[in-house]
């Protein structure tokens, strides 16, 4: 079973890879750089190559990178889609050192402009970002499934099987279980049928990573607050289900659960009791 958490990388690749061990974790995520934007810090190529030993001899990977909540590629404001664009292709050139990462975004909210206008601005920029890069890109991108609070693009499969289309690049998707409960999806109940949706507008085969998280809130509420493990109106058995389905227990895990180190010790813990294959 591949299964983690969110970490902090203020101090490196190896000391999260360390941490991940630590508290039974296999895999683990974290933000490229301060979640509400700004200079990531500059690449210390020495600890790439030891986190890539340790990685290697621990059997860690893969890596997911997270990107700036302040990330919007679908903003009014045009400096905040050139910050947006500006960002994602500094990352993605600094991933280029860890090879096999997944690299995640929340696809942006369009603010008052249509969600027809945000999917165009989206996937205008990923053309533009992978052009820069030369056409191709080493780390897999992905769209993040989202709540569907405000004006988000990413609350509907459409969403992102449109963005998917008008570029043809080879984006892959998170699924995130909070945001697809509180967008309306009823994983508790329907798993099956959730996932034949899913793969019907995008195709399973485009699924690449889960964020697990149970959610404070009733379905369809769109609201996206996380909440611990069992805690939440999802609940545990249905998270179960999740990390055991025949076309997701492959899938690397990660939590976003509001919890501590020792607290995200104790859901992997929980979590790798549950999983039929772990």
């Amino acid at each position: 079973m591949k299964i983690g958490c969110h970490l902090s990388s203020s101090g490196g690749y190896l000391a999260m890879a360390q941490t991940a061990v630590s508290i039974g974790a296999n895999v683990f995520q974290f933000f490229t750089r301060n979640p509400r934007g700004g200079a990531a810090k500059p690449l210390d190529l020495e600890d790439v190559r030891a986190f890539s030993a340790y990685a290697a001899e621990n059997g860690i990977g893969p890596i997911l990178a997270h990107a700036p909540y302040t990330l919007n590629a679908a903003g009014a404001d045009e400096r905040v889609r050139a910050f947006a664009e500006a960002t994602m292709l500094d990352d993605l050139k600094r991933l280029e050192k860890t090879p096999g990462a997944l690299y995640n975004f929340h696809p942006g909210s369009h603010v008052g402009q249509g969600e027809e206008a945000g999917i165009e601005l989206i996937s205008s920029m990923l053309l533009r970002v992978f052009d820069a890069l030369g056409g191709k890109c080493e780390t897999t991108v992905l769209l993040e499934t989202m709540a569907g609070k405000g004006s988000e693009i990413g609350g509907k499969f459409a969403h992102l099987r449109a963005i998917i289309d008008r570029t043809a690049l080879p984006l892959g998707v998170c699924l995130d279980t909070c945001h697809v409960w509180d967008a309306g999806c009823d994983i508790a109940e329907d798993l099956d049928g959730v996932l034949e949706r899913f793969d019907g507008e995008i195709g399973l085969e485009r699924l690449k990573a889960i964020h697990l998280n149970d959610s404070m809130n009733v379905r369809g509420a769109r609201k996206d607050r996380h909440e611990k493990i069992g805690k939440g109106k999802i609940g545990l058995d249905a998270l179960a289900g999740v990390i055991n389905h025949p076309r997701l227990r492959h899938l690397p895990f990660y939590l976003e659960t509001p919890c501590d180190l020792q607290g995200y010790k104790e859901e992997i813990a929980l979590l790798k009791s549950l999983a039929e294959n772990a």
